[in-house]
């Protein structure tokens, strides 16, 4: 006897969309202390943060001590924090705070399961985004809305979306957002330093230096 199986074609689409976007995992959401939400994205055998750190308080509950102007900053030689230009409602929400190394070296600074890079964790990124030359490029947001012009080579390729946050230098000029982004990395170089990380409007780079902990950078969480 012969049976005639016949499969309905809406069938076979619900099974299709069940199969593809039932099992379809979305992307990590981490919340810090201060109740701020972060996106996350996987690159490579990393997960990082999708955004800066804007935290005001240790992982701990307490306070990271703010600092409101340049001449206090200048002088601070234990932990502290501030936005760009020390302007908060401007700056807060697109481009994150500013760290001394002070508060990065705590090892208290993001979300419980997430550290700051390490100087490695930061190498294995730029390695797998072609290596230093061309790293900046695929790790800076394209286009001009935040960045200047020309964005040399931004195509975003990793997904990372640097943005140009800027940084609170510990003398000279402070640097406002548009031209470049400074990450610190957790790994101390000689006694008063550590290392750094800088993408720049005018070049594909990636820059790895060393730095005063005095400085105010952004920070990139990365998941344990």
């Amino acid at each position: 006897m012969k049976i005639d199986i016949r499969i309905s074609p809406l069938f076979i689409c619900v099974v299709i969309s069940v199969f593809f976007y039932g099992c379809k995992k979305e992307p990590l959401l981490i919340t810090d202390i201060d109740g701020n939400i972060y996106n996350s994205i996987k690159i490579g055998t990393q997960t990082w943060m999708l955004e800066n750190l804007k935290t005001t308080r240790y992982n701990d509950g307490s306070a990271i001590p703010l600092i409101a102007n340049f001449s206090d900053w200048t002088a601070l030689r234990s932990p502290g924090f501030c936005w760009n230009n020390f302007d908060m409602s401007s700056y807060k929400d697109t481009y994150g705070a500013l760290y001394n190394y002070y508060v990065v070296s705590t090892d208290k600074l993001c979300p419980k399961g997430w550290h700051v890079p390490t100087d490695l964790e930061w190498t294995s990124l730029i390695d797998y985004c072609g290596g230093e030359l061309l790293a900046g490029g695929k790790l800076k947001e394209e286009g001009l809305v935040h960045w200047y012009t020309p964005n040399s080579s931004s195509t975003n390729e990793s997904g990372f979306t640097a943005l140009p946050g800027g940084c609170m230098p510990n003398y000279g000029i402070i640097t406002t957002p548009g031209a470049a982004c400074y990450f610190w990395s957790s790994t101390s170089f000689m006694t008063s330093e550590a290392w750094m990380y800088s993408l720049v409007y005018n070049s594909s780079m990636c820059h790895k230096l060393d730095y005063p902990r005095t400085g105010g950078f952004s920070v990139r969480c990365i998941k344990d």
